[in-house]
Formats: C-alpha cells, sequence, structure tokens
C-alpha cells in the first residue's frame, strides 16, 4: 500500500509540473517548438529579448511522464522540444517563428543534423489557433521566399502535454559549455544552417 501511495504521489507531481508548465502566468504567452536536440534550442531563445524563460521537454507522444532514456529510444513518440515562455508585450510569436526556422533544417523529416529518429523531427506544436494562424502564415511566406530549393516538411499541430526534461538537461549549453560546443559543431549543425540560410543565425 506505501508503494502503491508513493507511486500515485510520484505521478500527481509529475502531472502538476507538466501542467503548471504549459500555463504561463498572467501576460505571458507560452510557445513550444521541436528543433532536434533541445540543447540547440535553448541558446536563440534565451538570447532573444522579450523571452522569459526556456525549457526543454517532451511532446507529441502517448507515454506519461516519459525519460530521456525512453524518449531517445524513438519509442514513445515523443519530440524533443523547447518550451519558450515570453512577453508578448517586447517579442510577438512572429518573430519567435522566425527564430525558429532559422535555426532548423525544415527540409526533412524525422531527423536533425546528425541526430536521426521522430524524436528529433521539427515540428511546430501551436497553442492557440491565433498562433496555428501564425505558424501557418510563417511557413507559407517561408515556401515563397526560402533560398533553398527543398521543400518545407516541418509540420504545423496542436500542442499536446508538456513534459520537462530532467534537470541535467535544462540550460545544458551553460552547465556544460565545452560539451555542448563539441557536440554541436560534430553534429554538423551549425555547417548545415550555414548551407542553408547563409549564415549561422546566432
Amino acid at each position: 500500500m506505501n508503494l502503491l501511495r508513493t507511486t500515485l504521489a510520484a505521478a500527481l507531481v509529475a502531472h502538476a509540473l507538466a501542467c503548471s508548465a504549459q500555463k504561463p502566468a498572467a501576460g505571458q504567452g507560452v510557445a513550444t517548438f521541436a528543433g532536434g536536440c533541445f540543447w540547440c534550442m535553448e541558446p536563440p531563445y534565451d538570447a532573444l529579448p522579450g523571452v522569459i524563460s526556456t525549457t526543454s521537454g517532451y511532446m507529441g507522444g502517448t507515454k506519461k511522464n516519459p525519460s530521456y532514456e525512453e524518449v531517445s529510444s524513438g519509442t514513445t513518440g515523443h519530440a524533443e522540444v523547447v518550451q519558450v515562455a515570453y512577453d508578448p508585450k517586447k517579442v510577438s510569436y512572429e518573430r519567435l517563428l522566425e527564430v525558429f526556422w532559422k535555426n532548423v533544417d525544415p527540409t526533412v523529416r524525422d531527423r536533425q543534423f546528425c541526430d536521426i529518429g521522430s524524436q528529433y523531427r521539427t515540428a511546430i506544436f501551436y497553442h492557440t489557433e491565433e498562433q496555428k494562424r501564425l505558424a501557418e502564415a510563417s511557413k507559407g511566406m517561408l515556401a515563397k521566399t526560402k533560398p533553398f530549393k527543398d521543400e518545407i516538411v516541418t509540420p504545423v499541430v496542436p500542442a499536446g502535454e508538456f513534459w520537462p526534461a530532467e534537470d541535467y538537461h535544462q540550460d545544458f549549453y551553460v552547465k556544460n559549455p565545452v560539451r555542448y560546443k563539441f557536440y554541436r559543431t560534430g553534429c554538423g549543425r551549425d555547417a548545415r544552417l550555414k548551407q542553408l540560410w547563409g549564415s549561422v543565425p546566432h
């Protein structure tokens, strides 16, 4: 019985954390993007004026409170995502979309750079109908103005339950700068971004 109560309590806490991560404070907006490795998606948003916080996590799958090991196995259906809390008075959702596009390769399915699997897919997870409208408009405009020939395959999909990743993943580029830079360079992220967009965006 004690084990059951402990397990239930842990599940409730995990659910509460997931829900709280999706509910912005008064006056705040929340946006969620899948751009491959979430370590690499935090820095461009953290550097953007008007962004309050970024949280690495998982979305788009079926398993409750998945672990990194489970998600990285590709069996849960989740994608690695970054959830952005922002002040709409200081930065627009359209600007967040611009940052997203310039930091991903939107021409490939179920992979980003050296990482292969649906857990590394790109996606824009919209939280409101207005975000959906803006995301689809942004994608449509990009399709007309993109500096590369390949088709844009990044989907615009409704946000599901968000599960924050383990603490050691949060702000990884700050906590482990050497390992982060080694991974980012070795994975070919910046080289591909420069090839696609003409320059590395940050």
